[in-house]
């Protein structure tokens, strides 16, 4: 077992990378899962914002159109849910508006969030995807240099989260 930094930064890796559980990734490297919450809060306090760097991973697989596109699919399913509410639910008139307007604000919100956040998440899926590209090429044609490339990868992408996130 590595140091508690390697394990660290292991634990990162697979929560970003392979979307492991924070339960998961404490028994497979023998610590606890309020540890690798501790960690996590940390690296976001920090400027290393896990989700996002997950979500950035996801998105440089997946594109930011399809991502946004589902949370604002699963966004539109929600506010049917509750427009349904206030048609056939047992609400005055006074708190059908309430819950109307609130539900406006939302989408308008959700709307802003989704044009704003692409361009962020799209530029850090980019970088972490070239980060990729460039550990499989050196895994390829520069076998010998891997192990090298890989311990500055990975401080590197916990860098550019950072760069990316703020």
């Amino acid at each position: 077992m590595g140091t508690k930094e390697d394990i660290r930064r292991k634990a990162r890796s697979d929560y970003v990378y392979r979307r492991m559980m924070q339960s998961t990734i404490a028994a497979a490297h023998g610590v606890s899962e309020a540890t690798v919450g501790r960690w996590k809060k940390a690296a976001k306090e920090a400027g290393d914002d896990w989700d996002k760097a997950r979500t950035a991973h996801v998105i440089a697989g997946e594109g930011v159109e399809v991502v946004v596109s589902s949370v604002v699919e699963d966004f539109m399913i929600q506010a049917q849910a509750i427009l349904d509410e206030i048609k056939d639910g047992e609400h005055t008139t006074q708190q059908k508006v309430t819950m109307l307007v609130q539900l406006s604000d939302a989408m308008t919100k959700m709307a802003g969030s989704a044009k704003r956040f692409a361009p962020k998440v799209s530029e850090l899926g980019v970088a972490q995807d070239v980060m990729a590209k460039l550990l499989e090429f050196v895994r390829e044609n520069f076998p010998q240099h891997a192990a090298t490339i890989l311990e500055i990868i990975e401080p590197f992408g916990e860098h550019l989260a950072g760069i990316y996130s703020s």
